[in-house]
């Protein structure tokens, strides 16, 4: 299966999943309070595909535009009711009812999110663990007194177990500008503590290349040139290359190493590369083009082949996040509260231009990415869902009419003067939320263009 099919089924099982659990939110709070829902439908416009249910005849609908969906409820406002029904109407509904309806859809997003890393942490998360490479001589780390082979373990008294926990709690921080603790175990297994000063860090992040800018860089592991398995349908498979070839030389250059074969590969997208392996004990010659890949750090060569780790390294710099039941929720709530907290403050930050706008993505990256973790394992692809679900509820709760939040703002607003806003009122608010939402979406897809063809 090609990379692009992979991503376009990844992005439509992605938008699926995620409108329809964020709909259900909204159906689900409304029947319970007793609101008769007329139609549940992912997507917009013309349906593909619709059905009635039993209860309400309630019509169940897929529509042929995906980015989004709505559940439509009796309300006097959009045309007649019969008289027997108009307690069932949304607009005769309490505020309270009508604010538990509408918070509904976001809130089961992050619900979603809290399912997702609970069954993440039940079944296993294997991370790599924080273990420290090369220093940058005069960066901020040589100056906090990072040495090669520390493994950071902890930062601000915050466990650390792998290097994705240090990124983002550096990340955090940076935003924050502030002074850091970093406990790490050095290369005499002895705990240390350097202090790490981001005040002047707060724009490092910008890039995806905080560790980089810090001076900071994983420790890489000598692995032999040997290919341990292939993506299926990946350039590597399709060049002919197999699970056991050893990579002798490329583009007539000795490789020494696996790191030095997959520098070479990151640093050409989209050029043919001429490859000797051996294989069986003999030699072939293979020309393979790496796919080029979109990433945080630029467009990649990847030609999806992985190599062979010995058993003993393995677990050298492996490390398995394992819960119970009870403890996996508890995990779950609070990364899911920690990812809700970051994206709010990126959000203010680049609303305040402390960050770039160009960190909005439309639905070419997101397919991009949704097939790239696809790819890469189901625990990769339900985290990045856990992600988009987390973005989703929070971009819902924004104060912009037409959104959920705008909504909510609406409510507010009635209880406290005590009476609904004016139409008028509301139909200009909508008209800006229409305005605000047609220049985000155009940003995003103008960024997703940028990203695909520079």
């Amino acid at each position: 299966m090609s990379n692009t099919l992979i991503s376009l089924l990844a992005f439509i099982v992605t938008l699926g999943v995620l409108i329809s659990f964020h709909e259900f939110g909204h159906f689900w709070v409304a029947r319970r309070l007793g609101v008769k829902v007329l139609r549940f439908s992912v997507g917009f416009g013309r349906p593909l595909w619709l059905r009635r249910g039993r209860v309400d005849d309630t019509e169940y609908a897929i529509a042929a535009i995906p980015l989004g969906g709505y559940v439509r409820m009796l309300d006097e406002r959009e045309g007649e009711v019969a008289a027997a029904e108009r307690h069932r109407a949304f607009n005769r509904q309490s505020v309270g009812a009508r604010i538990a309806i509408v918070a509904a859809g976001p809130l089961f997003n992050f619900l979603f999110a809290i399912l997702a890393y609970s069954l993440m942490f039940m079944v296993g998360i294997t991370g790599v663990r924080a273990l420290l490479g090369d220093i940058t001589p005069g960066s901020l780390a040589a100056e906090a007194g990072f040495q090669q082979g520390d493994q950071i373990v902890a930062v601000n008294d915050r466990p650390t177990p792998t290097l994705d926990a240090v990124l983002m709690a550096l990340v955090e921080h940076s935003m924050d500008g502030e002074v850091v603790e970093v406990q790490v175990r050095d290369a005499d297994e002895r705990l240390r503590v350097r202090t790490l000063d981001l005040r002047d860090a707060q724009g490092l992040a910008e890039d995806g290349r905080l560790f980089t800018h810090l001076g900071l860089s994983p420790w890489r592991p000598q692995l032999p040139a040997v290919i341990d398995h292939l993506q299926p349908e990946g350039a590597a498979a399709r060049a002919g290359l197999q699970s056991g070839d050893r990579i002798l030389a490329v583009d007539d250059q000795p490789v020494s190493d696996w790191q030095q074969w997959a520098d070479y590969v990151r640093e050409r997208p989209h050029t043919p590369l001429e490859v000797r392996v051996q294989r069986n004990g003999q030699e072939l010659s293979l020309s393979v083009v790496p796919e080029a890949v979109e990433t945080e750090q630029g467009t990649i060569g990847r030609i999806g082949a992985y190599g062979k780790v010995p058993d003993d390294l393995a677990a050298t710099v492996q490390v398995v996040i394992r819960y119970g039941p009870l403890e996996a929720v508890a995990e779950a709530i609070g990364k899911t509260w920690d990812m809700v907290l970051f994206t709010v403050r990126m959000l203010g930050r680049m609303l305040v231009g402390k960050a770039s706008l160009e960190n909005i993505s439309g639905p070419i990256t997101i397919a991009q990415f949704a097939g790239q973790s696809a790819s890469i394992s189901w625990d990769a692809f339900l985290s990045f869902l856990a992600l988009v679900s987390i973005s989703l509820g929070v971009l819902n709760l924004l104060p912009v009419p037409v959104l959920d939040g705008g909504h909510l703002l609406y409510y507010l607003i009635e209880l406290v003067k005590g009476s609904p806003l004016s139409e008028s009122a509301q139909n200009f608010g909508q008209r800006i939320g229409i305005a605000v939402l047609l220049m985000l979406m155009s940003l995003a897809l103008f960024n997703d263009l940028v990203r695909l063809f520079a």
